[in-house]
């Protein structure tokens, strides 16, 4: 939250925030944003923090985070700008997600139910609104991105081990960008260093 509000006044932008876990504050976020800046273009679902640990180490409460941050929060946010979209006759739903959400590990057993969960309403998504020219779309992002508490557990590595938040905005607006002759549904995305 302390990082939203100097980066939408340097971008002349508008900064709400809210806890995405509890549905009424989502809600009631994206009403004000609407409220605020009009009609919803794109959605752009960058939420999903890790949950780190094995079955073992990780509780309920873990594991219906990872499934609030990362599919019930997005579907509650889809339903809250389908509308504005839908009168457009035009949108973009873009979600970043991570690649377990197809090869978990015992130590994402909570993130990557959740990132599945993500992927699969993606794909119900998109099948049901790309016939209405809303373009739903993933990035999967392979890798750590680079930001100060990435590096701070990795300071003796080169820069080119990390993704680039400025490289993720760049393929995000590409997406957003494509001819609806030529849309892609999911892209991933991972630094050229990132064993695959």
């Amino acid at each position: 939250a302390a990082l939203i509000g100097p980066l939408a006044e340097e971008l002349g932008g508008i900064a709400i925030t809210c806890d995405v876990t509890h549905m009424v504050a989502l809600q009631g976020a994206l009403a004000e944003l609407k409220a605020q800046a009009g009609p919803v273009h794109t959605l752009l679902w960058n939420v999903g923090p890790g949950v780190w640990g094995n079955i073992d180490e990780i509780g309920i409460d873990d594991m219906e985070f990872a499934w609030r941050t990362n599919a019930l929060g997005l579907f509650v946010a889809l339903q809250e700008v389908l509308s504005d979209m839908r009168i457009a006759g035009e949108g973009n739903v873009l979600v970043t997600g991570a690649t377990a959400s197809r090869r978990g590990m015992p130590f994402t057993t909570a993130f990557a139910a959740g990132k599945a969960a993500q992927r699969s309403l993606c794909q119900s998504l998109a099948r049901q609104l790309w016939p209405e020219g809303i373009h739903g779309a993933r990035v999967g992002i392979d890798g750590r991105i680079d930001l100060p508490t990435t590096r701070a557990d990795r300071p003796d590595k080169p820069d080119e081990v990390f993704v680039s938040p400025a490289a993720v905005a760049q393929t995000a607006l590409h997406l957003c960008r494509q001819d609806r002759t030529a849309w892609s549904f999911e892209l991933e995305i991972r630094p050229h260093l990132e064993r695959w």
